[in-house]
């Protein structure tokens, strides 16, 4: 299974005095059972990007293909696809409105057209699997906090079992202990369901920790398509647009700059505390030689 783009383009007002190009000439594959961040600055077009997976957006030129059918083809079930290829907004609160957390979640499967007992039981797994305690099920989705309405909006996704889950910066505006809850949450649902995941974030920390994919978008274009470590070595080109390098590359760098032997493409925090003792042993078996040197002489 497989989403892929091909030259696509994507303009805002066309024709207009305020027409603007969000896509430009962007081609890109993701296969089955990947986990892939999308990453850029505010307006560089990685939330009109995912919102093609879908079909939420039609290009304005070019193809998109989900397992290798063009999905603005004559007759494609688009509502179908939908079910496959489930997307979190940033704000949950545009996909919460029923009454109380579960009927909220059991609305996905309730359209697949499953019974009563099969929507319930997927609401209850999807909603056990990001977390969210029974206590919470006949609440109001508008009473929860904004991590928890994350939880079951994520949740309202699940239940209808889609093959591929994209996630648009479902940790803005959490505190640390909340993002990384989430993000935890998502990476176990990753592995245990195989499940393709698009994580779209700002945070270079964010997705360094978790993805084994990273495409950074610029001014509507696709800049770098990489594994994470292989990105962050850029790093003067990625400040040039907008964007940092995760804390642990500059740290990194710095100790590189002072002639520690360090791996500078370190891409999670343990390879980057490997690198680091590595070299500190290199520095002390050289001191040690040094000071023998010294006796000796």
């Amino acid at each position: 299974m497989s989403i892929r783009l091909e030259q696509v383009n994507y303009l805002y007002s066309p024709g207009t005095a305020y027409e603007k190009a969000a896509l430009r000439d962007v081609s890109l594959e993701i296969g089955h059972g990947e986990f892939v961040g999308v990453i850029g600055h505010t307006g560089s077009g990685k939330s009109t990007l995912i919102q093609h997976f879908n079909g939420l957006i039609r290009p304005t030129s070019g193809h998109v293909y989900y397992n290798d059918e063009d999905i603005w083809a004559d007759g494609y079930d688009r509502q179908q696809l939908r079910f496959h290829v489930g997307l979190v907004f940033q704000y949950p609160e545009y996909q919460l409105f029923e009454s109380d957390v579960l009927a909220d979640v059991c609305f996905g499967p309730k359209n697949q057209g499953l019974s009563q007992e099969e929507q319930r039981e997927r609401a209850i797994r999807s909603l056990q699997q990001v977390g969210v305690r029974e206590k919470y099920y006949k609440k109001s989705p508008f009473e929860l906090s904004g991590g928890q309405k994350r939880r079951v909006a994520i949740a309202g996704v699940l239940a209808m079992e889609p093959d591929v889950l994209v996630l648009d910066e479902p940790t803005a505006g959490l505190d640390p202990k909340g993002r990384d809850d989430i993000l935890h949450q998502i990476a176990k649902l990753q592995a245990d369901r195989g499940i393709t995941v698009i994580l779209v974030s700002h945070s270079m920390d964010d997705v360094a920790r978790y993805v084994g994919r990273l495409i950074v978008m610029n001014d509507g274009e696709k800049a770098f398509d990489d594994e994470p470590r292989k990105v962050f070595s850029h790093i003067r080109e990625l400040e040039s647009m907008g964007l940092a390098a995760p804390q642990m590359t500059y740290v990194l760098q710095a100790l590189k700059e002072h002639g520690f032997a360090v791996d500078v493409t370190a891409g999670t925090v343990e390879e980057a505390r490997d690198t680091i003792l590595q070299a500190l042993q290199q520095r002390g078996k050289a001191g040690e030689a040094a000071a023998a040197s010294d006796r000796k002489a």
